[in-house]
């Protein structure tokens, strides 16, 4: 009795291996800005609960950009101005808002808009 191989051809084996390196290649360029962020997350999460009371923007901006060099966020990723303060659902609340572009393959690029407000408690300093 003649028996009937089956599985892959080595054709067709490469070609899943083409497919699953290219997306693993993306991961390889896209997490480490996603894990960035985390820390962008955390370093809000620690001034939204250390309170803002008689602090200026100018202030919060420092304490802010202070704690994101301990949580390993690159510098030239958020600046000053993406910081902002403003009214939100529930009071006060502490946004950042910036893009993150990451060199992909030749001319492509990937562009990463990265949103977040954490509520804080207290009012801020009357600016002068």
């Amino acid at each position: 009795m003649k028996s009937k191989q089956a599985g892959i051809t080595l054709m067709g084996f490469l070609m899943v291996l083409v497919v699953v390196g290219f997306f693993v290649f993306m991961g390889m360029k896209l997490v480490p800005s996603y894990i960035e962020y985390a820390g962008v997350v955390k370093a809000m999460n620690q001034i939204s609960s250390e309170g803002v009371e008689g602090k200026s923007l100018d202030q919060i901006r420092r304490e802010l950009m202070f704690k994101l060099g301990f949580q390993y966020v690159d510098d030239a990723t958020i600046h000053p101005a993406d910081i902002t303060m403003g009214p939100g659902p529930s009071g006060n609340e502490l946004h950042v808002s910036y893009d993150k572009q990451i060199p992909f393959m030749y001319n492509i690029d990937f562009v990463i808009h990265f949103d977040k407000g954490v509520p804080v408690q207290g009012n801020m300093a009357v600016p002068q």
